[in-house]
């Protein structure tokens, strides 16, 4: 029972991750490499001030 539940688990948190990172949209950002890529949330600063 406990080696099911762990490999469940485990798998789980992978496909999750795998799902997360795949609905990313910089993840299929043909930019140049010397362009900055914009931040998004909490971490893109404003331009006021």
């Amino acid at each position: 029972m406990i080696d099911m539940f762990s490999l469940l688990l485990s798998h789980s948190l992978l496909l999750l991750a795998f799902w997360r990172l795949r609905s990313r949209d910089d993840l299929d950002d043909e930019a140049e490499p010397g362009m900055a890529h914009r931040a998004r949330g909490f971490a893109r600063q404003s331009d006021e001030g």
